[in-house]
């Protein structure tokens, strides 16, 4: 008969605590587009757990990472023509002089992102990655475990789609979470 009562001590204790709720990791990819900004403003608007009441309420809310990948610097060029057989080496002072324009360039974007976070009274943290924008955003998805990708759409068409590639359709497909695309309004996309 003790038994019984114990665990219906134990079962009721259960009852009255809130069940404690993981945080939920979001994570919006930032490009120098103008759709990669609205995704985040519609994140900043929509997503109940970002918002500041959503842990007044008692929940954790989220954890926003915004992401920005950086295309690798190709140290060499094939000049197109006649001797375009010959590959040009870029110099030293070259390969630093992009890479420290690439590095101010993700600065000034991120510092943009992290100010509307910060007028929402959000809080966010900054990633920079170097590579292909499609696969590395996949992949960090996939190794911090996020729980939403929020990416921009350009709106492209099927035949620039094919030739430009599109990094928001690629994460449609091979990100192992749940991805959100936003589109740009009717009159951003014209």
């Amino acid at each position: 008969m003790e038994t019984t009562s114990i665990a219906a001590a134990e079962t009721s204790e259960a009852i009255m605590q809130p069940e404690k709720k993981k945080k939920l990791k979001v994570m919006v990819g930032i490009d120098d587009s103008e759709e990669s900004f609205y995704a985040l403003k519609w994140s900043l608007d929509n997503l109940y757990c970002i918002a500041p009441e959503a842990s007044q309420d008692g929940s954790d809310g989220c954890k926003l990472t915004l992401v920005h990948v950086q295309h690798p610097f190709q140290h060499f060029v094939f000049p197109a023509g006649p001797g375009g057989a010959t590959a040009f080496y870029a110099t030293p002072s070259m390969v630093d002089s992009v890479r420290t324009a690439q590095e101010e360039n993700s600065a000034a974007l991120l510092s943009r992102a992290l100010q509307m976070c910060k007028d929402k009274l959000v809080k966010a943290e900054t990633l920079v990655l170097n590579g292909d924008p499609k696969d590395m955003i996949c992949q960090a998805a996939e190794q911090m475990h996020i729980d939403l990708l929020v990416l921009g759409s350009r709106g492209l068409g099927k035949i620039k789609r094919a030739f430009l590639g599109s990094v928001s359709d690629y994460c449609a497909h091979h990100a192992i979470c749940p991805i959100t695309i936003v589109k740009p309004p009717k009159e951003r996309s014209k």
